[in-house]
């Protein structure tokens, strides 16, 4: 027999399948990963086929050595999921393979962690004497237990527990122990479902995609855990995917209350052992729910019965580091392989996936309610223009300050909403114009206050604070935009008694910080939550009654399509947070802006009229989802070398425009909008296509990328991220 094999490593020239014979007496199964001779190295590779012939001449292959482990790894469906996406998304093999498996499981630095118990054994108690008085009370221990742990029994002393073994008192067996994610708070009681949410449930059945389209607090949870409750009484299995790790702790204490321990949790926030443990409980059948971030749509398990994407609309599910991605792409190909419903929800879908819904390519399911039955929370906006024109110059309005005070001297909690971490984005000097820049990315530095040095957010280099200009010697430097912590530290002065959290990148870097801190902030009466967009979408505090959006503008003015989208999407969703319970809740948004019809629509949750004003401005511009954007990006150290790929690539794609025309709406080559991340030079191709002959195109465009190329080149349809 022989074994078409992947080779574990990121190269491409290796990015293909290469045989070897499987000796007689090898147990090697498809979706094993095994260790076999390349040249004068020992590697792993992934078995993707097994055959009784070979397209070579057999007696210059190669032996497997042996199976890595002993079961099959990769599972049929991911076998094919494989194929899929190195086509789709113009991936090498063994980059999509790497997807499935735990990273460390890779290089064996996991494994099942086993702890010993003992059993007594009746027959043999006798041998004991009078006098062993520890060894009698272990006894008298395990008689009542029957069997217990090394941690149980060290009361009794490690000599006496010992001794036992050796007289055949004690019986020891190894035991599988299962690491933990984290401690879970088991509170979600089970509500009665309104009629627009059983409407829901009964209908997302079919082989099919549904858009749930529910108002912030209509319920969406309570639909996703019926409707999963009814897969597993039908014997299937279900993955629930978040935008955000910030998230999990809430979502994994409701579901685990329901479902106990069917329950798994996948994210890159757990510790290796942890999320081994988890991906292995799925792999096994022991855990039938898989939630998570991006990632666990890979989740491990067999006959799906439904697959839920939370937030759907969230550009976190677009995977913008090698391996790219569209988690939407894969959960499809899930469904479909599956046969099973694939749920969209969200209170603000992406206009792509509003517009299939339209069109009836997805079935439309809403939620146009609250499930307790209250309003949503009004929204006021304050011209920040007219506060400066009034005197005012900090960065809350007078109103929002109002607001603030009533909801401390009422004892309830607030929100306030900023986008952006550190306490100012850049440091410059007034004098000369100098702006600290990271020295390996072409961005400016973030000052951080409470570490006392200038931050990339990109690489993650740190540096020392400007006392004065390194260019002109000038003191006179200037703070940029304010960030979570100076809003964090300006609420501190204004209220000096009141317990203020921030929750960002910076706080939430450690482990289970995230459940610290929205646990903190629960029990904090009065209390104001400041934070990013962690804050923005799927936590439920009924407490909180208001919501303070700062700089609303913030993402507005971005050269990117989306722009406005996503600044809709952002107010509507922190705007959710207020009002969630019995007290009615209010929204202060502030703006130097405020008559752009982004806040007219969001004002009045009007998403439909929203959608209507940006399908029309994207049909008339030309732009997805009534057009496709591709981009080739090309980094490297070496800056000439990727300005001469660039050159050498564009000039081949401009030939197609003599067989294509104005099918290529737009092509251009340029340097991109950040030149240089992590000392690699940065440069891309955008196109935009009709969608008639993207494909065509798309696959043309990618067969003379990758002819030209090495390994400095990625790949994006409609990017997330332009920058």
């Amino acid at each position: 027999m022989f074994a078409k094999v992947i080779i574990d490593q990121d190269a491409k020239a290796l990015d293909r399948v290469f045989e070897y014979v499987i000796a007689d007496g090898q147990d090697i199964a498809v979706g094993m990963r095994v260790f076999v001779p390349f040249g004068s190295r020992i590697l792993q590779g992934f078995v993707v086929d097994i055959s009784d012939s070979c397209e070579f001449d057999k007696d210059k292959l190669k032996s497997i050595i042996s199976p890595v482990e002993d079961f099959s790894a990769i599972k049929p469906e991911m076998i094919e999921l494989k194929k899929y996406m190195s086509k789709k998304n113009h991936l090498k093999l063994a980059s999509v393979l790497r997807l499935f498996i735990p990273a460390e499981m890779r290089d064996g630095r996991v494994k099942e962690l086993f702890e010993r118990v003992y059993e007594f054994v009746p027959e043999n108690a006798d041998l004991v004497g009078k006098r062993g008085a520890k060894q009698l009370a272990a006894i008298d221990y395990l008689k009542e237990k029957g069997r217990a742990t090394s941690k149980e029994l060290a009361q009794f002393g490690q000599s006496a527990i010992k001794a036992l073994v050796d007289k055949g008192v004690l019986r020891i067996e190894k035991r599988q122990v299962y690491r933990k994610p984290f401690a879970l708070q088991e509170n979600c009681k089970r509500v009665e479902l309104n009629d627009s949410q059983k409407h829901a449930v009964e209908t997302m059945r079919q082989n099919k995609t549904y858009l749930l389209h529910g108002v912030t607090g209509s319920g969406k949870t309570e639909v996703y855990m019926h409707a999963i409750e009814r897969v597993l009484l039908e014997g299937k299995n279900a993955i629930m995917l978040v935008p955000e790790i910030s998230l999990t702790p809430q979502i994994m204490s409701n579901f685990k209350s329901r479902f106990g321990d069917d329950v798994a949790l996948l994210h890159s926030g757990l510790s290796a052992g942890e999320r081994f443990d988890e991906w292995k409980r799925l792999f096994s059948g022991q855990a039938r729910i898989a939630i998570g971030a991006r990632s666990a749509i890979f989740a491990p398990l067999d006959n799906v019965g439904i697959i839920i994407i939370d937030e759907e609309h969230e550009q976190s599910y677009i995977s913008e580091s090698n391996p790219r991605f569209d988690t939407h792409d894969v959960a499809e190909f899930r469904a479909r392989y599956n046969g099973c419903p694939l749920v969209l929800g969200s209170a603000t879908p992406s206009i792509e996936s509003y517009e299939k819904a339209k069109n009836g390519v997805y079935q439309l399911v809403e939620l146009p309610v609250r499930a307790n039955g209250r309003e949503l929370p009004a929204i006021q906006i304050i011209d920040m223009m007219n506060e400066i024109r009034t005197g005012n110059s900090g960065m809350f309005s007078n109103q929002l300050l109002a607001d603030l005070a009533n909801v401390v001297n009422n004892k309830k909690q607030a929100m306030i909403f900023i986008n952006r971490r550190g306490y100012s984005s850049f440091m410059r000097c007034r004098d000369c114009g100098y702006i600290a820049k990271c020295v390996d990315c072409d961005v400016s530095l973030v000052y951080h206050r409470q570490d006392n040095r200038l931050k990339c957010h990109y690489c993650g280099k740190q540096f020392k604070v400007l006392s004065r200009c390194p260019q002109c010697g000038s003191e006179n430097i200037k703070h940029g935009a304010v960030g979570t912590e100076q809003v964090a530290a300006k609420l501190a002065e204004y209220f000096p008694d009141v317990k203020i959290l921030r929750m960002d990148n910076d706080t939430t870097s450690t482990k289970n910080a995230h459940q610290k801190i929205l646990s903190e902030f629960k029990n904090s009466l009065p209390g104001i939550l400041v934070g990013t967009q962690m804050i923005a979408k799927g936590h439920d505090f009924e407490n909180v009654v208001l919501v303070g959006i700062v700089d609303a503008d913030q993402s507005l003015y971005h050269a990117d399509y989306r722009s406005s989208e996503r600044t809709f999407q952002l107010i509507t969703q922190v705007s959710g947070r207020a009002g969630r319970s019995v007290a009615e809740g209010k929204v202060v948004l502030q703006s130097y802006s405020p008559r752009h019809y982004v806040y007219k629509f969001a004002a009045n949750y009007d998403y439909k009229g929203f959608f209507r004003k940006e399908e029309n401005i994207r049909q008339v511009a030309q732009f997805p989802p009534f057009t496709r954007i591709i981009r080739v990006l090309f980094a490297d150290h070496d800056e000439e070398y990727v300005r001469g790929l660039l050159k050498t690539c564009y000039y081949k794609i401009e030939e197609l425009k003599s067989v294509y025309g104005d099918e290529i709406i737009y092509l251009d080559a340029m340097k991109s909008p950040i030149k240089r991340i992590q000392d690699k030079y940065r440069y891309q191709i955008m196109m935009r296509l009709k969608l008639e002959h993207a494909d065509e195109i798309e696959e043309k465009v990618f067969e003379i990328v990758d002819k030209e190329s090495k390994n400095a080149v990625f790949f994006e349809i409609n990017p997330q991220n332009l920058s």
